[in-house]
């Protein structure tokens, strides 16, 4: 073990090293999110949404909506300290921040039959489109992909509201847990099917179309980000259409990019030019080349 004198002496280096007034230096935690609060609060949201697939061990069927009411005032709580908080974080006084939150935590719980109405359209678009699929209850439980779609559509709606920040730690998490980065601020239309899912990229200004099935490693992007901040509030990705199915490691980029409805986008396509409706883009067969091992 080193001595006490070193240990002492990095100790006092490292707290220098935070006064040099920098972004990651800031110390204070008072006005900022919090982020495991803001993961339970996408757990209990889950709940809210599928009432008799994740309800806390200790609730009773025969109180069921009792413990509903709880859970739904106890998430309204903790979303508007949240909400406080991140008002706070962009200057505003305490007072306002506080009308602020409560204003846009009503709204938000305001429109949760709608998210739910687009979720039990996603949740029939994965049982219709996959036949290895048993049961709603099984995609409920297993289904990576429409567990970062719930989560998007919920973060989606505090996007729309303006919030900052809460809605993209929402979708990061989803991101983190499911390898599928959707941007809360993407406008996704009903029956939205996610296969497999792993290394999904749909970019902020993308716009999906209702019943569109996508698999995995697509990505949804800009053709350059080197304009950095220039670009912001400009379209910078693809729209896809109605009943458009994309397929693995598929790239479609551009903000002036349109795929036409009822197209099939084949496996690892490059797209940065419009795709006319109707359309069905696919690689040239490569060449295989085989050789014995005898």
């Amino acid at each position: 073990m080193a001595s006490m004198e070193k240990v002492q002496s990095i100790i006092g280096a490292i707290l220098a090293d935070y006064e040099s007034d920098r972004d990651i230096d800031r110390v204070e935690s008072f006005h900022r999110p919090d982020k495991d609060v803001v993961i339970d609060i996408i757990e209990k949201l889950q709940r809210i949404v599928f009432p008799g697939y994740f309800r806390d061990k200790n609730y009773r069927m025969y109180s069921a909506k009792n413990n509903l009411s709880v859970l739904i005032e106890d998430t309204m709580i903790n979303l508007t300290k949240q909400l406080t908080r991140v008002y706070q974080s962009t200057g505003e006084d305490a007072k306002t921040a506080q009308e602020k939150a409560e204003e846009v935590c009503m709204a938000f719980f305001a429109q949760i039959p709608q998210v739910r109405e687009l979720v039990q359209t996603d949740l029939q678009a994965a049982y219709d489109g996959d036949p290895a699929a048993t049961g709603m209850a099984e995609i409920i439980f297993a289904y990576p992909g429409l567990f970062a779609i719930t989560v998007y559509r919920l973060a989606h709606i505090l996007y729309t509201l303006k919030v900052p920040m809460l809605p993209r730690i929402m979708t990061e998490h989803a991101h983190s847990i499911t390898g599928i980065d959707i941007h809360p601020g993407a406008t996704i239309g009903k029956f939205f099917f996610i296969d497999h899912g792993t290394g999904i990229v749909i970019g902020e200004t993308s716009v999906i179309g209702n019943n569109v099935k996508i698999y995995q490693g697509v990505t949804l992007g800009g053709l350059s980000t080197r304009g950095g901040q220039s670009l912001r509030g400009k379209r910078r990705h693809p729209t896809i259409e109605d009943n458009v199915t994309i397929y693995a490691n598929a790239a479609i980029l551009g903000g002036d990019t349109v795929i036409g409805a009822d197209s099939v986008i084949g496996a690892s396509a490059f797209i940065t030019a419009s795709i006319p409706p109707s359309t069905t883009v696919s690689l040239k067969n490569q060449e295989l080349q085989m050789k014995s091992h005898n």
